[in-house]
């Protein structure tokens, strides 16, 4: 065997590697053997060696599955906005995975409010069911990886920053109640909650009715079922809406799929799919989202309110100035109609008479604009004149003072010599 090494050795020596595997094949050194274990059979039974296979490691906490909170944005050069509980496939780390992320913003107090779409231009946070993942990891999403898209298909990116479960997704829950019995500042409200224990955990909550007022809810009542015990700042009218916001913790799915391409027959690599989207089942099935009742708009019917006239008792209007006491006014009724004017109907003469009054004062009313246009155009002309008249008197000021500051600027020179010429005689 050690001979013939040597001979195979001594006759290929010169030829390239290239030509060189394709007589005598790979030669130690040149490949790598391993041995994975824990395979499913499809992977060997469906291996294709023209399609790449990449083997990565993990660290053994790598193996482990939890919480992660993740910092995310839409891809700018994506078409669409994410919906949260819509499967997304990660690629993170040595993983490619699909899951249900929830995605969420938290508020200036701390809180992480439930997000139902991504934000356009800015991030926001993500909480998955994953692989644990060191912090600090970057990932890309993507929607689907079966086939080719004419459009982008990176959907997201972002950053692991924690493997922390104890964050909890809260979104906001709006009870609605109705008064039934209103005593001063003191309401019965009823509609809002079932029974008397969800009252009770509820004790001391904020209430706000629809106009404004404030109140707090304080004890439940033994009939109707679900009632309570409310005060409020004013007084309520029986046709305001009481409303208690609260929040509401959301549970974070646990779906962890990975991306199987490898296990598909030869030739389908490309055509894995997981599970999918809301959107894509009906658009496949040629369902219809049935719209709720309560989110149609409706014409809006509003009963007309009859206030009370207002009424102020006497010793107050003593001491009201005049302007500020109520007047008696009396209705104006209706002129009889022996006192309404009567029609005048002219003779033909009358008619001729106001026919040329009518187009005397006609032409009279021409003759007076035209005069005024006239008048005007003058008065332009005479203002345009005198402006000129102005600008040619400052400049023949103008030119005077020259002339004036230039004679005794010269008296000064002279003055300024025959000084010098004295003093030089002096000395």
């Amino acid at each position: 065997m050690q001979r013939q090494a040597q001979l195979n050795r001594a006759e290929f020596e010169d030829l390239d590697d290239e030509l060189r595997v394709q007589y005598e094949g790979f030669r130690p050194g040149m490949y790598v053997r391993l041995e994975i274990t824990g395979l499913p059979c499809e992977f060997v039974t469906n291996f294709d060696p023209h399609y790449p296979v990449i083997l990565g490691g993990l660290w053994a906490s790598e193996g482990n599955v939890g919480y992660l909170q993740m910092r995310l944005k839409k891809h700018r050069w994506y078409d669409r906005i994410l919906k949260t509980r819509d499967p997304l496939i990660l690629s993170l780390g040595w993983r490619r995975f699909q899951t249900i992320p929830l995605y969420h913003i938290e508020d200036h107090n701390g809180r992480h409010r439930l997000l139902k779409y991504t934000p356009m231009h800015m991030h926001c946070g993500a909480t998955i069911w994953g692989p644990i993942t060191p912090q600090g990891t970057g990932f890309l999403a993507v929607q689907s990886v079966a086939g080719t898209q004419a459009s982008f298909r990176i959907a997201a990116t972002g950053v692991v920053l924690d493997l922390d479960k104890s964050v909890t997704i809260v979104k906001k829950l709006k009870l609605i109640g109705y008064p039934y019995k209103i005593f001063k500042n003191t309401a019965f409200i009823k509609g809002m909650f079932n029974t008397v224990l969800e009252v009770a955990k509820f004790e001391g909550a904020s209430l706000r009715t629809v106009s404004g007022v404030r109140g707090q809810i304080k004890k439940a009542l033994r009939t109707p079922l679900g009632a309570f015990r409310a005060t409020f700042e004013d007084r309520l009218l029986m046709s305001d809406i009481v409303f208690l916001r609260s929040w509401f913790p959301v549970s974070v799915p646990q779906l962890y799929n990975p991306v199987t391409s490898l296990l598909c027959p030869v030739g389908q690599k490309d055509t894995w799919s997981g599970m999918k989207t809301v959107g894509q089942l009906r658009h496949e099935l040629g369902l219809h989202r049935k719209p709720d009742k309560d989110s149609l708009y409706k014409p809006v019917v509003r009963m007309k309110r009859h206030f009370n006239p207002l009424h102020i008792p006497k010793q107050l209007q003593k001491a009201l100035p005049f302007k500020s006491k109520p007047k008696q006014f009396q209705q104006k009724g209706k002129v009889p109609r022996d006192l309404q004017r009567p029609a005048v109907i002219k003779e033909p003469h009358e008619r001729k008479v106001a026919a040329l009054l009518n187009a005397l004062s006609t032409v009279h009313g021409y003759k007076q604009k035209r005069a005024r246009s006239k008048q005007h155009q003058k008065h332009k002309e005479f203002l345009k004149q005198k402006e000129q008249e102005e600008v040619d008197k400052l400049k023949r000021q103008k030119e005077a003072h020259k002339k004036m500051y230039r004679t005794m600027g010269q008296k000064e020179k002279k003055q300024q010599k025959s000084s010098l010429r004295g003093v030089a005689k002096n000395d």
